[in-house]
């Protein structure tokens, strides 16, 4: 036994967690779910992962893994046990549900072998959510659903094809996993009404908000703009991240027409990538970057003079976009282009780091962006706020700690009881 497991009130414990998105995966709730397990690997517990193919955000099974249809690697001190899934190129209601379909029938079919003592999944995905709620209950331990984004909101607000359809189904899956838990987190309290709704208790409902998982900017911000051949005179927009139908990004593309002296950067990729390719077409001031290496991703972003996170104007309780916590670490202003109601726009409220606007209305993302470049001082001390709001409450020590205390209550004690 290690020295950990023999001091750490997780010594010795079983884990499982369940996220269709793991490592190498470098944005979304991938880095959540890896850093967790291996937080608690660490921290004396026999931990694996039972997770999908790297594919996210570009939707494109990553070169290493093409071909694979089980695999177990060790990760941290964490067993990765991936299951091969189907990965739809582009996003309609049919193509997302046969992407649950198959991730549910490889999970469910071969899960990790031994007996848990608690099972942890990571939610939008809901396939995740059934597969932890059905190995939970085979072997009588606890289940922790951790609620990333309300994939039946989604549905129905997202504007993806046959959404309206999809949503009841997703609800239903979701009202599955979450009813049983013992437990159920929301990285936001704008999700609790919409768990709420789908018979949770909210005694059993706790808040845990992601961490950011990224390093401060090191390199130069001058060099790192001439690297990419930013000039200093022209103001860059900058966003990162999944480039998905509620990003909404056309709004992006349609500032630059109509600001030929603004740089609009779309770093990243997803289904929508294609498409908004064609709408920048003729369009010499946006530019289409490959997702930045974790070396550089905040050296990038830094280097930018404002980070945008866009959604459509429908996209109210289903997501707080994880980028936000790497926008927040690099220091720069962040625009928001969202509706005034949602979570996102409750965040950057809170964070003091940015300027809301209102959603798919590219001349009043203009209208901010000209307003932060023509006071470079006011963009600096608006971005400033992000890092301390990051040092306030979104350390990954704080993050990982409130993960602890979901274990403290669920898991009994070498007496048999729960600790408190």
């Amino acid at each position: 036994m290690s020295e950990a497991s023999g001091t750490s009130p997780l010594g010795g414990r079983r884990l499982l967690v369940v996220s269709t998105n793991y490592a190498p995966e470098l944005t979304g709730i991938g880095p959540y779910a890896t850093q967790l397990a291996e937080h608690w690997a660490a921290s004396g517990a026999r931990v694996r992962a039972l997770t999908g193919l790297p594919h996210y955000p570009s939707w494109q099974v990553e070169e290493g893994y093409r071909g694979v249809w089980r695999t177990v690697e060790i990760r941290g001190g964490v067993g990765v046990h991936r299951r091969r899934h189907y990965v739809p190129p582009r996003q309609t209601a049919l193509r997302r549900a046969a992407f649950e379909a198959s991730i549910l029938a490889t999970g469910l079919f071969a899960p990790p072998p031994g007996r848990p003592d608690a099972v942890v999944s990571q939610m939008p995905s809901l396939a995740g959510g059934v597969i932890g709620a059905r190995i939970a209950r085979r072997h009588r331990v606890p289940h922790i659903p951790v609620v990333q984004d309300l994939m039946g909101a989604a549905a129905a607000q997202s504007g993806i094809r046959g959404g309206g359809r999809a949503a009841a189904v997703a609800a239903a899956a979701e009202r599955y996993a979450l009813r049983g838990a013992a437990l159920v987190g929301v990285i936001h309290e704008s999700f609790v009404p919409g768990v709420r709704a789908l018979g949770v208790d909210p005694g059993r409902i706790r808040t845990v908000p992601n961490w950011t998982h990224v390093q401060a900017p090191t390199a130069d911000r001058a060099a790192t703009r001439a690297r990419l051949g930013w000039t200093e005179s022209t103001p860059v927009i900058l966003h990162s991240g999944n480039m998905g139908l509620k990003q909404g990004l056309e709004v992006l593309v349609d500032a630059a027409r109509l600001a030929p002296d603004v740089r609009v950067v779309l770093m990243g990729g997803g289904n929508q990538r294609d498409a908004l390719r064609a709408r920048a077409e003729r369009l010499p001031n946006v530019d289409f970057l490959e997702p930045a290496g974790a070396e550089e991703f905040t050296d990038v972003l830094a280097a930018a003079d404002v980070l945008a996170v866009t959604q459509r104007a429908s996209v109210l309780d289903m997501s707080v976009p994880s980028k936000l916590t790497s926008y927040f670490t690099s220091a720069r202003p962040v625009i928001a282009s969202v509706a005034d109601e949602g979570g996102t726009a409750d965040e950057i409220r809170r964070s003091g780091a940015g300027l809301l606007v209102a959603p798919e209305d590219p001349a009043a993302l203009l209208e901010a962006v000209r307003k932060l470049a023509a006071d470079p001082a006011a963009a600096d001390a608006l971005g400033a706020e992000g890092p301390r709001y990051v040092a306030r409450h979104l350390s990954r020590e704080a993050g990982l700690a409130r993960f602890d205390a979901l274990l403290d209550e669920v898991l009994p004690d070498t007496r048999g009881s729960h600790r408190r």
